[in-house]
């Protein structure tokens, strides 16, 4: 499934995308919360969203013992409010918070708890992070990993785990399909993906032979045009047995329509409203990967990111090395009849990517126990080169890019903590944007 990459990669840039690649951009950093970060296995989707009507952006974090916190920054007097604790994360790394903006101006905050369910916190008032929120309960299907997004007519979705084992204990416990909810009335009433679309799931498998039927999304990104494109890899016990996560296995893309529900190829491809094992083998695999653990990592690792150029999809991922060497960090393209996947550094975890102008794309990346997020070009889909190092105090272990950002309030770096243990939390939040010219 892999060759060496030939064709250019051309970036159809977002509503928000910006200008800025024909020099190194300059980052302001701030600060807005010291030793307050939880270690959180938070994936790179809807860490904060910027409220045009009130002149602010809105981020979400975890705190200690995993409990969601918001703060918000106000443009117009350039200050960022005091965190404010608005729910219980039950001491697990699982349950970080998700924050988008419903359509009537309420923040809404999801969290999974861990395989039991998945949760909603609103803000008492539009526009506003103030306060103490009112938490729903949406699902009760052994929720883990919450996706949230907002079409451009205001219904809600939210992508999730499922952990099929936790319903019914004949299940295997590496059977982990996705699924999803939907709102059309800002998250008052919702439907499940098997109410609208009659399959037990969206996403999975349950009976493959070497055991990889768990689902885990590296990353979904609603564009501007309503798709939705998505990268993910496979877990499970391998052909040693059923086991949770014990291997990774392979890459994958799909996207999805939320007008009609249905899920597409890269191709264009139309597979209806479930993507099944023989869709995914057969239509969406971008590359094979052996079921080893390199260098102690697991690969390909959780994180994956994805974008695409005149719509065509590229996807960044990562893996140990089996030599015991540094990460190796691939980018694959879709050419139009297959895959393309080269190395294009190694040593990255890349965190983040966002559309810079037609023809480039900015890449967020850290180095394992160091600070800073250093920033990459990728530009035609055939140069990766080094633009700007954003300076951090400490490490940092996620980064999300805020929707509709306005600078300086871009992209959220949450630090890393200096213990897994969710009772430690010690690492910082930073705010990260363009420096005005």
């Amino acid at each position: 499934m892999s060759a060496v990459l030939l064709l250019p990669l051309i970036a159809v840039p977002s509503a928000h995308a910006t200008a800025d690649a024909r020099g190194k951009a300059e980052f302001a950093v701030t600060t807005t919360a010291t030793n307050v970060a939880a270690r959180s296995d938070r994936r790179p989707v809807a860490g904060g969203v910027h409220d045009r009507e009130a002149g602010k952006t809105f981020i979400s974090w975890a705190g200690r013992y995993e409990d969601s916190y918001v703060q918000s920054y106000d443009h117009r007097g350039a200050t960022w409010s005091a965190p404010n604790r608005i729910a219980d994360g039950d001491s697990d790394a699982h349950n970080y918070p998700t924050l988008v903006q419903a359509r009537d101006g309420h923040l809404l905050v999801f969290r999974g708890m861990h395989n039991v369910e998945l949760r909603m916190s609103r803000s008492p008032r539009p526009h506003s992070a103030d306060g103490v929120w009112e938490e729903t309960v949406i699902s009760k299907n052994a929720a883990t990993y919450p996706m949230p997004f907002v079409t451009r007519d205001g219904t809600i979705y939210v992508f999730f785990r499922e952990t099929t084992g936790d319903l019914d204990p004949t299940v295997p416990t590496d059977t982990r399909p996705m699924l999803y909810v939907v709102s059309k009335d800002n998250g008052r009433t919702w439907k499940t993906s098997t109410e609208l679309t009659g399959h037990r799931f969206a996403i999975g498998s349950t009976s493959r032979a070497d055991n990889m039927n768990e689902i885990y999304i590296g990353q979904l990104r609603l564009e501007d045009s309503g798709r939705v494109r998505i990268v993910y890899t496979l877990a499970g016990g391998g052909p040693e047995g059923n086991k949770h996560d014990r291997y990774h296995r392979n890459v994958y893309y799909v996207s999805f329509d939320p007008g009609n529900l249905h899920f597409y190829s890269a191709s264009g491809r139309d597979l209806g409203t479930q993507v099944d094992d023989a869709d995914q083998e057969q239509h969406l695999k971008v590359a094979e990967t052996p079921l080893t653990i390199p260098g102690g990592v697991k690969s390909p690792d959780y994180i994956q990111l994805v974008g695409a150029t005149l719509g065509r999809p590229f996807v960044l991922w990562f893996m140990g090395d089996p030599d015991l060497g540094p990460l190796r960090n691939h980018m694959s393209t879709w050419n139009g009849r297959s895959w393309e996947t080269r190395e294009v550094a190694r040593g990255l975890r890349t965190r983040e990517v966002e559309p810079v102008d037609p023809v480039t794309w900015r890449v967020y990346a850290t180095e394992d126990g160091k600070p800073n997020v250093t920033t990459y070009l990728v530009r035609f889909g055939r140069t990766w080169t080094q633009e700007a190092v954003i300076p951090t105090a400490k490490p940092v272990q996620r980064v999300e890019v805020v929707q509709n950002f306005r600078d300086p309030a871009r992209a959220i770096f949450s630090g890393e903590s200096s213990q897994r243990d969710v009772a430690v939390a010690d690492g910082d939040i930073t705010v990260a944007g363009l420096r005005r010219r």
